[in-house]
């Protein structure tokens, strides 16, 4: 596996696929980019070169263990385009990696061709959200408990009834309060880009869950309507659209990185 060097850290990635230009997927909290697009990178590889890194907290990446902010993360994922060496890429975020991508794009334009934002948000003080993360980093000494809660605000009521049994366990023991994590849901506490969003200017598709029982959707239109000349979509599904609906989002974000700028 290819490392990246950034000032804060060596950043770990994967390469699948080929094809100009890169698509680079950015996971949220607590879960690297496989566990987060490991399933749908199959789908972008007959056209795209598909770059799959770990900001510190997951995977390989190794860091000094500082506060993380989104422009410190986003760095590391800029750090990931340049040592791919393929020009400006399209960059899809999710949860915690939309703001990460945000960021990024309103920090190094020449970097992002476009920009896809899937249920992200852009302030810290929701009473929602700030009471979500706050308890869920609360329970951290029960792992059962942080892995129930966690997996009960990720997916709808109908998605969770739709699961095995023993696939349901499976998820819920693997959303562990591991240092990384912990480190992510901090930063989901504090993190406000929303001075950087008018700064966006490359082409933008903003995608909301309708079921979303960790990021409210009313937190991701708003994200919408401060950038300029965005689109806005919605999926019927909770928080983990890219497991939940994994075939309707990935159709959404495939039409729109296509599309010529």
């Amino acid at each position: 596996m290819p490392f990246a060097t950034s000032p804060s850290a060596r950043v770990s990635y994967a390469v699948e696929g080929s094809g100009h230009p890169p698509l680079v997927l950015v996971h949220g909290t607590g879960f690297g980019a496989a566990g987060t697009f490991g399933h749908l990178a199959g789908g972008f590889t007959d056209v795209r070169t598909v770059l799959l890194p770990d900001f510190a907290g997951c995977g390989d990446t190794e860091d000094d263990g500082r506060e993380l902010t989104p422009e410190l993360l986003a760095g590391q994922i800029a750090a990931v385009i340049e040592a791919a060496g393929d020009g400006p890429a399209d960059l899809v975020g999710f949860s915690l990696g939309s703001l990460v991508a945000a960021t990024l794009a309103a920090l190094r334009p020449e970097l992002v061709r476009s920009l896809v934002l899937t249920a992200g948000w852009s302030r810290p003080d929701d009473a929602y959200l700030s009471n979500h993360m706050t308890t869920w980093r609360a329970i951290r000494g029960d792992a059962e408990a942080f892995g129930r809660f966690g997996t009960l605000t990720s997916f709808s009521r109908d998605h969770l009834n739709s699961l095995p049994a023993e696939v349901l366990d499976a998820i819920i023991k693997g959303n562990q309060p591991t240092e990384g994590a912990l480190r992510h849901i901090d930063l989901n506490l504090s993190a406000d880009i929303r001075p950087l969003l008018p700064r966006i200017t490359a082409r933008t598709l903003v995608i909301g869950c309708t079921q979303d029982g960790t990021v409210p959707v009313g937190l991701t239109r708003e994200l919408a309507d401060a950038i300029t000349g965005s689109t806005y979509a919605e999926i019927d599904s909770g928080h983990v659209v890219v497991y939940e609906q994994a075939a309707a989002w990935s159709g959404l974000v495939r039409d729109f990185v296509l599309q010529e700028g």
